[in-house]
């Protein structure tokens, strides 16, 4: 049996095999819905475009670029927990100027304990220009002394 139900604006989606009547799994779904919408509340982390954090770039006319969800950024925890959660914004950076609004560059990537519950796109929430010359020099030379450092410290 697969079967959806929405409850103050929660939606459980349910499966279960395994019952030996139609009527023990209607009873067996039906016990597992109300136990789900009892159990767990939802947990809004961002709203609709709120921004979820930056990302850096290299030769732009600015530095970060604010990065935002499609949607709302929602779970579903554990009612009464008080359960980390631990979020980390994910990508191949610094990125490259110029950079188009609303480009996936980067994946918001939640955990609660050790499980990992969410993993969803993040785009620009601007434009961002090719800096100055002054500027893209700048950079470079940043670029180039962290590196330098950090390969400084690989182990051969």
């Amino acid at each position: 049996m697969v079967g959806s139900a929405v409850q103050n604006g929660q939606r459980l989606i349910l499966v279960i095999n395994g019952m030996k009547t139609a009527r023990e799994r209607a009873e067996e779904a039906r016990k597992l819905i109300e136990w789900g919408f009892r159990a767990f509340e939802p947990k809004e982390m961002f709203t609709a475009n709120e921004t979820v954090g930056t990302a850096r770039v290299y030769g732009g006319a600015q530095s970060e670029v604010p990065l935002v969800a499609a949607g709302a950024v929602k779970l579903l925890v554990p009612r009464g927990s008080d359960t980390r959660l631990i979020g980390k914004i994910v990508y191949r950076g610094p990125l490259i100027a110029p950079i188009e609004e609303g480009v996936e560059v980067a994946r918001l990537k939640v955990w609660r304990g050790s499980v990992q519950v969410l993993d969803l796109p993040l785009k620009t929430a601007t434009s961002v220009a090719v800096g100055s010359l002054p500027k893209r020099a700048l950079d470079a030379g940043i670029e180039l002394a962290t590196n330098l450092f950090l390969n400084s410290f690989k182990k051969e």
